[in-house]
């Protein structure tokens, strides 16, 4: 599977998900999903905000808790055998937790711009997974689903 491949299979399978839970997901509607269902859908959530605006823009936008409070970065080295990805999320985990109020308070535009200078190194951890894993993880994430289906 291509790297292009490999992001439409999970935009394709994750959409399917996002349906099921009527386009948000919720805590009545997150037992819908299996566990491995719930991987794909956080990193689909994990890859389109971080290449949208960082972990910065991840966290405003709500997905803080799910993706990196939630099983993900355990799961990213432990089911998916993603070592240095998985420890990264923990270490991204780590930071935003250090600041998760104030991350995750509601902010203007401009106030919310500011965090890019004020929280450097989630800043920075953005530029990470950019440069050293996205490449690597959704092909692998996208492979990982492939084989379950074929089962």
């Amino acid at each position: 599977m291509t790297y292009e491949e490999s992001i439409e299979y999970i935009n394709k399978e994750s959409e399917k998900l996002i349906e099921r839970i009527d386009g948000v997901l919720t805590e009545q509607n997150m037992d819908l999903l299996s566990l491995d269902e719930h991987i794909l859908l956080a990193y689909k959530y994990l890859r389109d905000e971080v290449m949208e605006g960082g972990f910065i823009q991840l966290i405003q936008n709500g997905y803080g808790p799910y993706v990196l409070l939630g099983p993900l970065p355990m799961l990213m080295k432990k089911q998916l055998g993603l070592k240095k990805f998985g420890q990264f999320l923990f270490d991204v985990k780590r930071e935003y937790v250090l600041h998760k109020d104030e991350l995750e308070a509601d902010k203007t535009e401009e106030e919310f711009m500011a965090q890019y200078e004020q929280f450097e190194a989630l800043n920075e951890y953005g530029d990470e997974y950019l440069d050293d894993y996205e490449e690597i993880v959704t092909p692998a994430v996208a492979e990982y689903f492939t084989n379950i289906d074929n089962k």
